[in-house]
């Protein structure tokens, strides 16, 4: 799904997603480009489409596994006793796709990288909105994952799929997302992953949603 109208489609009626051809990421140049693997290519697509050429924006990229296969192949040739590669070690790290996004932008704007289970998008979204309590006038958010590698299918607790997607959140308006959450003991659901839910959430239409992580119940909704 490449264009805002495949990604509503899908949104009424979500199915899995399977991995296609790795994107262009053609305002990147070619010698830092390549240096991202799939994910980081998903990821960086999406948030050069967002910006649109704007700058001095901070950036929170959320990953709830990162570049794990590259991270898998480096402990494979260190358990193997071979050389560890320092690019790719550099690109395993949670910061790289940002870095690299500003980098190669000479964009000096605060980003910062996270990871928080299956809850990651919606701390995403709390640190979106701290910057922009503290003045930003735009935050961009960046959201993205792929399946785990084999090593890892049997400890996954959702349908993981490959995805990326971006935000460009500013200050509440009439159109507004609301994010709310109580105690919940509940296991999560399994299915998507949520960053998926929150996707098929704010392309569907639907006015709320509710997704348990196991610790919170986290409640979206919107005001039209």
């Amino acid at each position: 799904m490449t264009t805002a109208e495949a990604w509503a489609a899908w949104a009424q009626a979500p199915y899995p997603i399977v991995a296609g051809e790795e994107p262009g990421v053609k305002p990147m140049p070619p010698m830092l480009r390549r240096r991202a693997g799939f994910l980081g290519k998903m990821a960086l697509e999406v948030a050069y489409a967002c910006l649109d050429g704007r700058s001095d924006i901070p950036t929170v990229f959320c990953s709830r596994h990162g570049d794990v296969a590259r991270a898998v192949e480096l402990l494979t040739d260190l358990a193997n006793g071979e050389p560890l590669s320092p690019t790719a070690f550099g690109m395993a790290v949670h910061n790289a796709i940002p870095g690299l996004f500003t980098i190669a932008r000479g964009d000096r704007a605060n980003h910062i990288a996270l990871a928080s289970g299956a809850a990651t998008i919606e701390h995403a979204v709390i640190e979106a909105c701290g910057l922009l309590a503290d003045g930003a006038p735009a935050v961009l958010l960046v959201a993205c994952d792929c399946p785990l590698p084999e090593l890892f299918e049997a400890f996954q607790e959702c349908e993981e799929q490959p995805y990326a997607w971006a935000w460009l959140m500013t200050a509440a308006d009439a159109d507004a997302v609301a994010l709310n959450w109580s105690a919940c003991e509940d296991a999560p659901a399994g299915g998507m992953p949520g960053g998926l839910q929150v996707a098929a959430f704010q392309q569907g239409g639907a006015r709320s949603m509710e997704r348990c992580d196991g610790r919170l119940r986290w409640h979206w909704s919107r005001d039209a």
